[in-house]
């Protein structure tokens, strides 16, 4: 991640700015890991990595051939290169395409050959970390805020001192209620058991995720 985000600095590629976010959230993740903050803290790291995978990939399959990645991280990706589209927006995408599409796959790959065998308690403790991972992001927001946006958009040092720590609960709150929709949609890809049912519900995810990058955008 820091290589890529030193590369694109230097060339102004506005990819950065999503990447650097990310960077700070991983970081802050791996943090709470290491302070023992989850109920099953192998399960968080494992989540974290194999999610992070999901961005690379999406990025490799762009860069090679924009239109063999997702359509999500294609609108995300090709927003970067657009004037109109400001550094708030840009990062959003990025947020959306992550979460709302990656997020939904990362979890389910990892949920379904497990779900079937696990307790109540254990379910309950997987959906706790999944909130959990709210709070990090909660913790995060205001340094992404100073560190990465206002460099780029100045003006958000203004809106920043005109409405104090209400952007950032806004935005907190935003991301928590894509990642209640990403649990519920990535259980629906868990349970279903016929082909038919899983292409539709992977076609709702994208469906939602791509309705979402235009009301953006």
């Amino acid at each position: 991640m820091q290589l890529l985000i030193q590369q694109w600095q230097v060339t102004a590629d506005r990819r950065q700015i999503f990447l650097s976010c990310y960077m700070m959230m991983t970081q802050n993740m791996l943090t709470a890991i290491e302070r023992h903050e989850f109920r099953d803290a192998s399960w968080v790291d494992q989540l974290l990595n194999r999610f992070a995978d999901y961005y690379f990939d999406a990025l490799e399959a762009y860069e090679q051939n924009p239109t063999a990645a997702p359509s999500v991280w294609q609108l995300a990706f090709d927003a970067t290169r657009q004037p109109r589209i400001t550094p708030i927006q840009s990062l959003l995408l990025g947020v959306n395409a992550h979460i709302n599409y990656d997020l939904v796959f990362t979890l389910t790959e990892l949920l379904k050959p497990e779900w079937l065998h696990l307790s109540a308690q254990a379910r309950a403790d997987r959906y706790a970390d999944h909130c959990h991972v709210n709070e990090v992001i909660g913790c995060t927001i205001d340094a992404v805020q100073d560190q990465v946006l206002e460099p780029a958009m100045p003006v958000m040092d203004m809106v920043d001192k005109l409405f104090g720590s209400l952007d950032e609960r806004l935005v907190s709150r935003l991301i928590t209620h894509w990642r209640e929709s990403v649990w519920h949609n990535a259980l629906r890809l868990v349970e279903v058991s016929r082909d038919e049912e899983q292409t539709q519900v992977i076609q709702d995810v994208e469906a939602d995720a791509l309705r979402i990058a235009r009301i953006i955008s």
